[in-house]
């Protein structure tokens, strides 16, 4: 996964700070990693413990934090409930997040049906295609809208997040429709590159690349690995 653009987290009086990109990829992962403390019951926890838990490096974690504000307490850790809330609140995962779903195939479909979204803040409000074959249908217990209307689905269900889950050369033209109905963070799920204007978030996530990255990996390890007659000498 792919982030294009740099993020801000607000400091502890409030001001703006610019936070790496990086960084702001880990939060999520340690919100994660704080909430399965909660579950097993963990009050609180040291910055090597939590690293651990997010297989991170406890430094790495310990830098991350510190774009957030002073958490910990020497000698004690950090309270796990507390810093859960304020990453939480920093990533935004306090309130609800609608958005829309352009694409409406088996990888479209596929995300509608996610259960992960709603414990997360975010909620499928709309889904949008331009078959008219699939224009009416019910996926996931919403009603497919057809593109021609994707204007209105924005403003009416004030949206400000679009998936885009198309083939790849429907990609940019989607995009350029999106930032035009006034979505400002797009995730594009679509094989292509997608060009936005300033001012608009966008995240890549190709599955085929990520596949290709491990099946190039897999290749380095086959090619090190000394062959029968090598190991038996």
């Amino acid at each position: 996964m792919t982030i294009l653009r740099n993020t801000q987290l607000a400091d502890e009086h409030g001001a703006q700070r610019a936070t790496p990109d990086a960084t702001v990829a880990r939060l999520p992962v340690y919100l994660r990693a704080l909430t399965t403390l909660i579950d097993l019951g963990v009050a609180t926890c040291s910055s090597n413990e939590l690293a651990e838990q997010a297989g991170v490096n406890p430094a790495k974690l310990r830098k991350d934090l510190s774009y957030l504000g002073s958490y910990g307490t020497r000698g004690v850790g950090y309270d796990v409930e507390y810093l859960r809330y304020q990453i939480a609140r920093e990533i935004g995962q306090t309130q609800d997040w609608d958005v829309v779903i352009v694409g409406v195939g088996n990888l479209g479909s596929a995300l509608s049906a996610y259960q992960g979204f709603s414990t997360r803040g975010i909620r499928v409000a709309a889904l949008v295609d331009s078959d008219p074959s699939r224009v009416g249908t019910v996926v996931s217990g919403i009603t497919v809208t057809s593109l021609d209307d994707l204007d209105a689905v924005i403003a009416d269900r004030g949206v400000s997040i679009g998936i885009i889950a198309t083939p790849g050369e429907a990609a940019q033209p989607v995009a350029d429709r999106l930032v035009a109905a006034g979505i400002t963070s797009i995730l594009n799920f679509a094989p292509a590159v997608v060009q936005v204007p300033e001012g608009v978030d966008l995240r890549k996530v190709d599955l085929s690349i990520e596949l290709q990255i491990l099946a190039y990996h897999e290749q380095r390890k086959g090619a090190a690995s000394p062959t029968v007659g090598e190991a038996s000498r």
